[in-house]
């Protein structure tokens, strides 16, 4: 089984001061940082997704900071690094030809954001037939509303991953991943 590390969205957007700051950003972040670390130690394959909006959009504003890709899990060089508009991180990307090309099989997914990036581009991974694993405690979202209610961001979370889980991937923590 060939594996990679695909980082989605880890971007100052979602942090402190950001436009759109999600709950607990720090940590998920830090868990990717010991996924990261771990990946780079075992020289395997790692991809860093960018949101970048076009033209107009109130979010990920080419040449803000916003865009920029969190501190904790900064790409080194030689990381490959995938420019996207659209949740889905396959969608008007080389994502697909590039994980094709290295002809991995297994990703190992963290990021931002649970009901959105994570959701899609996992759902995009396994129909083009990859393996997917999702660190959940290595992922973090935002509260949402519907219909006047304010759903929690921790059951947002844990209803997007639980239903991941129910056919797409399986969802296991930083620990758990780190220790298998």
């Amino acid at each position: 089984m060939n594996k990679a590390l695909l980082l989605i969205d880890i971007q100052k957007e979602y942090f402190e001061n950001g436009a759109l700051e999600l709950v607990n950003p720090i940590a998920a972040s830090e868990n990717a940082k010991k996924l990261l670390e771990h990946f780079r130690k075992e020289n395997a394959t790692i991809i860093h997704v960018q949101h970048i909006s076009g033209e107009g959009a109130p979010i990920f504003v080419p040449g803000t900071k916003g865009v920029e890709i969190h501190e904790n899990v900064k790409p080194m060089e030689g990381e490959k690094v995938i420019t996207k508009q659209f949740p889905n991180s396959f969608r008007e990307t080389d994502l697909l030809q590039y994980l094709q090309s290295k002809e991995i099989t297994h990703l190992v997914i963290a990021g931002m954001m649970t009901h959105m990036c994570i959701d899609a581009g996992t759902r995009a991974a396994v129909d083009f037939g990859f393996e997917c694993t999702v660190i959940g405690d290595a992922c973090a979202t935002l509260n949402l509303q519907i219909n006047g209610q304010e759903v929690n961001a921790a059951d947002v979370h844990n209803a997007f991953l639980a239903a991941l889980e129910f056919f797409y991937a399986k969802i296991i923590t930083t620990e758990q991943y780190l220790l298998s």
